[in-house]
């Protein structure tokens, strides 16, 4: 048995080591990292994470002080019991925002626990695949101007990464049309470059700009529109001739359901710290495989290389550009454009609670 002894949430603000910016966020100069740390009655432990851009994390906290009271001795390792239970316990007000993210944590510290419990790496407790996960570069990068944007794309070269994506949704489709061209000429034809347009246009819009980049080959499209338009992300994918990335904003399997049997994403895109866990992220992972379509995610990539690690049907892990490789003892290793997932039990992230306690808030 492994029952639950304690379940103890964080709540963390960190500041990032430069301002970040997309079309649809503004500015970012803070991120909130939101953290649960379940011990059972054999004292191990498991820990789950989910972060926000920097409003909303109070809300999650307290969200994951009343999935503590809810799961206070539970059996850690009916993890789908236990899902369902938190699901419809906090139904009424919730089905996303801050109630999905703080079950996503919740969730993921029950899979670590899990995993750790077996003495196993996650990827392999979830079926284990290939370790080794093709990864890009995720710029936050829309306001740097072109120089300071190709500079970035170097270094990020020089980390290992063989796979770029880069902010589009500019006020000119011009720019963007130009940025991505020059973009294009400076990675050569062989390096998989990806745009993210953050949900700035309309439908029309984004088939425009998609017949815009027709010619810069892209390996996707990301988010052109918002998350409440499946259909029209369906008229996107037919009339835009590019491939879309979409699902970083949906919050439950059924979301995605929608999705991928509506022909509104050509790359199904969860972000375990949002989606409900690392439980539906499989599910939606193994749902878009049945369909015959690759899976991507966003990020958290830390967590998220061991559940493509056990996906046939994976594409590219998200790395993300969030400062939390200062708080972690062993960060993400990348060679050669793949993440390597680890071998030591449950995901490994081990945390320097110590340093994020000085930003506790």
């Amino acid at each position: 048995m492994a029952r639950l002894r304690s379940i103890t949430p964080g709540y963390y603000r960190i500041e990032l080591p430069e301002p970040l910016s997309d079309s649809t966020h503004g500015t970012i100069t803070h991120f909130e990292l939101i953290t649960v740390r379940l011990v059972d009655a054999d004292g191990r432990e498991g820990v789950g994470y989910t972060y926000t851009v920097g409003r909303n994390g109070a809300a999650v906290a307290s969200v994951l002080a009343e999935i503590a009271e809810i799961a206070a001795g539970e059996e850690a390792n009916d993890v789908e019991r236990l899902w369902h239970r938190l699901w419809w316990a906090l139904h009424y007000g919730g089905r996303g925002g801050a109630t999905v993210f703080a079950i996503s944590a919740f969730d993921i510290a029950l899979w670590d626990l899990k995993a750790v419990r077996a003495d196993l790496p996650l990827w392999r407790l979830l079926g284990g695949y290939d370790a080794r996960v093709p990864v890009y570069a995720g710029g936050i990068d829309l306001d740097l101007p072109l120089d300071a944007l190709l500079r970035q794309t170097d270094g990020n070269l020089a980390k290992g990464f063989r796979a770029i994506k880069m902010k589009v949704g500019r006020p000119r489709l011009h720019e963007d049309a130009e940025r991505v061209k020059a973009m294009r000429a400076h990675l050569g034809p062989d390096i998989p470059l990806m745009a993210d347009a953050n949900m700035r246009w309309s439908v029309d819009e984004a088939i425009r700009a998609a017949r815009a980049f027709r010619d810069a080959d892209l390996t996707w499209l990301e988010e052109p529109t918002i998350p409440d338009d499946p259909a029209g992300h369906a008229r996107i994918v037919r009339e835009g001739g590019v491939p879309i990335a979409a699902g970083e904003n949906l919050r439950s399997l059924w979301e995605f359901k929608l999705y991928i049997a509506g022909g509104g994403v050509t790359f199904p895109e969860p972000d375990v710290t949002n989606c409900g866990g690392v439980t539906p992220f499989m599910k939606i992972a193994h749902l878009a495989e049945a369909f015959n379509l690759p899976v991507t995610s966003h990020g958290a990539h830390d967590v998220t290389v061991h559940l493509l690690a056990a996906c046939p049907n994976r594409s590219y892990l998200e790395a993300h550009g969030f400062g939390l490789d200062r708080y972690i003892a062993e960060p993400l290793r990348i060679e050669e454009g793949v993440a390597v997932a680890p071998e030591r039990p449950g995901h490994g992230i081990a945390f320097d609670w110590r340093g994020l306690e000085a930003l506790r808030e």
